[in-house]
């Protein structure tokens, strides 16, 4: 019907422009609007023949995902629609798509995370796909499935009952700070997560992107680390890679300048973390006083001064209560925010010491905070478009 209804135009249309052109008295005009009618043509053809052999391409793709070995469950999308009650309860959104809770037929509660933006099937969405689904770890958000249905893409992940963390160290509200022993399981739990994935996985996985935001609490204050949308997946004998991201702003290790990335960049914001976990405040807070706007560069200075104490977050009193064994856990996120990112511990090294299974001697430089902290608004990238399972920010 398309090719008919079209073909019957374009023979009206270069009818019509044969007649003008014979009418303005010009054969040689008549054998241009005709040559350049049936170019026209050619490539409106070649446009549809183009299209209809991708889509059919484009089914026959997402046909075979439900043949691969090592694929998570794969949804439709009109289950989605109905186990979320068309993504009506909004657990958050972002500039890559939103997060929605829903109730699977089991009973079981999932957060449902739609992909916006994203183009169609191709072989690095199904190896992240793979990759994410295969990763089984007590600190790491499970993905429990998937759909990928034409433009369609959307994640399901365990649902957590507390949400992310940011909404917990940032509150000032007594009533929802946390103590001291639930920090310090939080602060273990994002190490144990993070050293998986940079030691324990078939492939060495750089997060990229961690951040309280990224953390998300069960409900018994278990930490997990979530959104592996900005991974990137290397293999294990390669030391280095050259990315391309966009990080966040507060979070980024000064290294991203050189365009060179290692799991140290991890380490660093974990360090970052640390630090916001200690103090109830933001690493960059712009409602702080411009001295104390920076964290790090506020601690240097109280590190200089020898009043650390002051910065236990003075919304717990049970931090105040342990301030001394709080800044001893601050000399651990300095030792992850050491500028050299060679002279920063791996991640099992941090697990090892907040366990007691071995003790370590920080020896840390001068130069030990980032001078090159971005102003909030700012970031840093490198030359790669980010990963296409990229969530909410």
């Amino acid at each position: 019907m398309f090719m008919y209804g079209n073909t019957r135009s374009y023979s009206l249309l270069i009818l019509i422009l044969l007649i003008t052109a014979v009418i303005a008295g010009s054969i040689v005009d008549a054998f241009f609007y005709l040559l350049l009618c049936g170019l026209l043509g050619l490539v409106v053809l070649g446009a549809f023949f183009f299209l209809r052999s991708r889509n059919r391409f484009q089914e026959v793709e997402e046909d075979h995902l439900d043949n691969m070995l090592g694929m998570p469950t794969r949804f439709s999308y009109e289950e989605l629609k109905n186990i979320t009650k068309n993504f009506s309860n909004k657990l958050g959104e972002g500039g890559f798509g939103s997060v929605s809770q829903g109730t699977l037929p089991s009973g079981s509660q999932v957060a449902v995370k739609h992909l916006f933006g994203i183009g169609p099937v191709n072989k690095s969405f199904v190896a992240e796909v793979q990759t994410i689904g295969s990763i089984h770890h007590f600190n790491l958000v499970s993905l429990v499935g998937f759909c990928a249905e034409k433009f369609n893409r959307l994640l399901v992940y365990e649902y957590m009952a507390n949400g992310s963390l940011d909404r917990w160290i940032f509150n000032k509200n007594q009533d929802l700070s946390l103590d001291w022993q639930v920090r310090k399981k939080i602060i273990l739990d994002i190490a144990k997560g993070l050293a998986y994935l940079h030691e324990d996985c078939n492939r060495k996985i750089i997060h990229l992107d961690i951040k309280p935001q990224n953390i998300l609490l069960d409900e018994n204050f278990n930490a997990k680390v979530s959104d592996f949308g900005l991974s990137k997946l290397i293999e294990k004998d390669q030391s280095q890679v050259v990315t391309s991201m966009r990080g966040t702003p507060g979070y980024m290790a000064p290294e991203w300048l050189s365009l060179v990335i290692t799991e140290k960049v991890d380490v660093y914001s974990f360090g970052i973390i640390v630090l916001e976990v200690l103090c109830g405040r933001r690493n960059i807070d712009g409602s702080q006083q411009e001295e104390d706007r920076h964290l790090l560069k506020l601690f240097g200075r109280k590190e200089e001064e020898g009043q650390l104490l002051d910065l236990v977050d003075k919304c717990s009193n049970d931090m105040q209560s342990n301030a001394v064994e709080v800044v001893e856990m601050m000399k651990v996120a300095a030792w992850c925010l050491q500028t050299d990112y060679a002279r920063r511990p791996s991640m099992s090294a941090v697990v090892k010491l907040f366990e007691g299974s071995v003790d370590v001697v920080i020896d840390m430089d001068e130069d030990l905070l980032n001078e090159l902290t971005p102003e909030v608004g700012e970031s840093f990238a490198t030359t790669v478009l980010p990963s296409m399972l990229s969530g909410p920010r």
